[in-house]
């Protein structure tokens, strides 16, 4: 406890997201402690790596004490993957994209309208026969628009033509669609809290929703992107269409419609999850500095992601944020507005952008020191 009138000795905390491409939020988190206490030998220094429900979320929770487990499941195109989640105690934090995330695929290599979120069920699956009770359920990153079709399908749920034969992989055959049978879905998700943890609000369909917003980057063609809005709004119209327009719905090519229709989910901003259960709210009142990050800050940090989550509730407590990142394309009164104090992008150090992905361990160790020097001293 600081007796009032007492100065608080500087204690900084590096709650960063990766820089993708380059670093994880670890090492990033590694990278900023060592240019810190270059500039200011014995600083103390807490890093807690963040994720806001995508890429890296099991990384996060591994590296704030979660155990890593490991399960062999199908990848997006059918092919086995081995992918991870993290268990603590009952609970357990399960990413999507590790069994159906892009990077599953071979490089250059997309299946719009067939890639499948199967293996995301049986992650799920996993984490159930570990003991967990409490799942979150981190989405994006993915490389399905099946509307978690075959995630449900992995735990038991039947979806069957005008024929009765079980519809093929992926979104595009969902247009097939005749009968939604749910009476095989596992009956322990009865009895779990399953938090559908995303950074993205969007519905399923129409121009908001997973096709036309998420589609592109996954390969779909204008064509694709049409017949996956078609397929989904069928799929919809059997299994649920309340639900469709519910936010996160369209979160990771519409698995979180399939989680919050059939599972019991409930959704939540990705970040605010991840920060509880990473336990940001004790080493923040530890903090007289945050550092925050990701590789871009722009329009879309201010959405969502982590570093907008890590300076609102840094902000709320009156401690001053910084924000270290590779690209920067906000202007001054946007990261003012985010509670962000100053950006510290590595493109000012090294303008050429394939240079500064390749040096950026360095680099950021650079912009720590400058960090240093302008808060610390």
């Amino acid at each position: 406890m600081v007796a009032d009138g007492a100065v608080k000795a500087p204690r900084v905390l590096v709650a960063a997201d990766k820089f993708k491409g380059s670093l994880t939020a670890g090492q990033v988190a590694e990278r900023v402690t060592a240019g810190l206490r270059r500039a200011v030998p014995g600083l103390e220094v807490e890093t807690l790596p963040v994720a806001d429900g995508g890429d890296g979320t099991v990384a996060a929770a591994v590296a704030a004490g979660f155990e890593r487990r490991q399960a062999e499941v199908t990848g997006p195109l059918g092919e086995p993957v081995t992918a991870a989640y993290a268990l603590r105690g009952t609970t357990a934090v399960v990413e999507m994209a590790e069994a159906s995330g892009l990077r599953q695929l071979p490089d250059g290599v997309f299946a719009p309208l067939t890639a499948t979120t199967y293996g995301a069920g049986e992650l799920l699956r996993a984490a159930l026969d570990a003991g967990a009770r409490t799942i979150v359920f981190g989405v994006g990153g993915s490389a399905t628009t099946d509307g978690g079709a075959g995630m449900l399908a992995a735990l038991g749920a039947r979806f069957l033509d005008a024929d009765g034969e079980p519809v093929g992989p992926g979104g595009g055959a969902l247009i097939g669609v005749a009968t939604a049978d749910l009476s095989g879905l596992d009956p322990r998700f009865e009895d779990v809290e399953l938090i559908l943890a995303s950074d993205v609000d969007n519905p399923l369909t129409g121009p908001k929703g997973a096709p036309a917003v998420f589609g592109p980057q996954k390969g779909a063609s204008p064509e694709d992107v049409a017949a996956l809005d078609d397929a989904l709004a069928h799929y919809a119209s059997v299994l649920g269409p309340e639900q469709a327009g519910l936010p996160g719905a369209g979160a990771a090519g519409g698995i979180g419609y399939g989680a919050l229709v059939a599972l019991g989910a409930g959704f939540r901003p990705g970040i605010e999850v991840m920060l509880d259960i990473l336990g940001f709210a004790g080493a923040l009142s530890r903090a007289t500095l945050v550092v925050t990050g990701e590789g871009s800050l722009d329009e879309q940090t201010l959405h969502g992601k982590a570093p907008a989550g890590v300076a609102a509730a840094a902000r709320a407590q009156g401690v001053d944020v910084v924000a270290v990142c590779g690209r920067l394309a906000l202007g001054d009164e946007a990261l003012t507005g985010a509670g962000i104090r100053r950006a510290y992008p590595l493109l000012e150090l090294e303008p050429d952008p394939a240079a500064c992905m390749a040096q950026a361990g360095p680099l950021l160790e650079r912009v720590a020191e400058s960090i240093a020097r302008d808060f610390l001293s």
